[in-house]
């Protein structure tokens, strides 16, 4: 089978790194044929030339609607960001009509891609599918009305018109299922694990990654996502861990990864007077991020009980638990599931910084429940391989 992935994001993005990418590569084990079109945070023309990486062919089209990556990342929007994705619709367009395929299958329902599948696939009399992972209207970060409308007609249109969607959590499958699309044709894919990514940690990593923040034998919570407080409420785990220093006053809080709204962080965690708790390291390349998760004692996925959190099948949940690193969250969404009701990390009121600290804290006065969640980790993320989902996301096509 031949398919073309349409993204609108860069590979060194969340979703296409841990979700899309990843399925890619299984798929082209698997003898089939895959194209990735995607777009770049920081295009360049000199980019459009397709490239073979790991057997997928990588289409590098255009400008994505953020620009820069990590700290630098900035999101387009009024008249720039409407110029970039009318751009990018047509440059994506033109390049998939350009590739031989079988079927199309449209990487989150945005303007930019979705109406690049769909006519895509009209033209060629070609097989159209979905892919959702997040509740876009309420996820993005959006400057106006017209933006949200517009997302939301595509979130709640594209659904309708394919010939089968793929979810990440039930939440999703839900909604869709509520939009008008048959049971039949909706297909269950929480996100995974790439296998061969996590098998090349260093046993090391940790103690030298200590050394390196001076961290010494500090316990130490660890953050790793975007910085972005209209995806994650990072608000909500600096008020936590100001609970949490006054019971560990020698306990650190490290962020891992940049983002948009570093400086509203930076500001509260001065305001919270957390500035020798708090440790910002910015965005690590993809390749290192297996070994900074080895830096901490356990890793927090801070959620509210909102659409957004519903939604969501978390990464750092399941890269947590292949590095063997209990988590702490909210009790939402897939999360209890995911986690084997609290065998792998432990599940506390959303919302609630309170709960928050609790957790945490009991956790790291518990070294003993700390190992065996590690190894529950270990044993429960064994389904969410990718080379083991691809099997369940292959039956959206038959």
């Amino acid at each position: 089978m031949r398919v073309a992935f349409l993204s609108t994001s860069s590979l060194d993005y969340p979703s296409p790194l841990g979700r899309w990418f990843p399925l890619a590569k299984e798929l082209v084990r698997l003898g089939h044929t895959v194209h990735f079109l995607a777009l770049h945070h920081d295009f360049r023309p000199e980019m459009r030339t397709p490239r073979r990486e790991e057997g997928v062919w990588v289409h590098e089209v255009g400008q994505m609607h953020v620009r820069g990556w990590g700290d630098a990342r900035r999101p387009l929007s009024g008249l720039p960001l409407l110029r970039v994705a009318l751009a990018a619709a047509f440059a994506l367009l033109r390049r998939a009509l350009q590739i031989e395929v079988d079927a199309y299958h449209i990487c989150k329902p945005q303007p930019m891609n979705g109406l690049a599948g769909w006519l895509a696939a009209r033209w060629k009399g070609r097989p159209c599918y979905l892919d959702c992972d997040d509740y876009e209207a309420e996820a993005n970060r959006l400057s106006g009305r017209w933006q949200r409308a517009l997302l939301r007609c595509f979130e709640d249109g594209l659904p309708r018109r394919m010939a089968g969607v793929t979810v990440n959590s039930r939440f999703l499958a839900g909604r869709v299922e509520g939009l008008g699309v048959p049971r039949e044709r909706i297909v269950y894919v929480p996100n995974g694990v790439e296998r061969a990514r996590f098998a090349r940690r260093d046993s090391q990593a940790g103690r030298l990654l200590r050394q390196r923040y001076g961290l010494a034998d500090r316990p130490v919570v660890l953050y790793l996502g975007t910085l972005s407080l209209a995806n994650h409420p990072l608000d909500l785990l600096l008020e936590a861990f100001a609970l949490v220093v006054q019971k560990i006053p020698e306990a650190c809080l490290v962020l891992v990864g940049g983002g948009e709204d570093r400086p509203l962080l930076e500001r509260q965690v001065e305001e919270l007077g957390l500035g020798r708790q708090v440790l910002f390291v910015g965005a690590v390349p993809p390749s290192l991020v297996p070994d900074t998760l080895a830096l901490g004692d356990l890793s927090v996925d801070p959620v509210r009980d909102d659409a957004v959190a519903r939604a969501r099948s978390p990464l750092k949940v399941f890269e947590s638990m292949a590095c063997g690193l209990p988590v702490v969250t909210g009790d939402v969404g897939d999360r209890r599931e995911i986690l084997g009701d609290g065998q792998a990390g432990l599940l506390v009121a959303p919302g609630d910084p309170q709960a928050l600290a609790e957790g945490i804290v009991t956790l790291l006065q518990n070294p003993l429940r700390r190992q065996e969640m590690a190894a529950a980790g270990r044993e429960r993320v064994e389904p969410y391989m990718w080379d083991r989902l691809v099997e369940r996301f292959l039956q959206v096509y038959r």
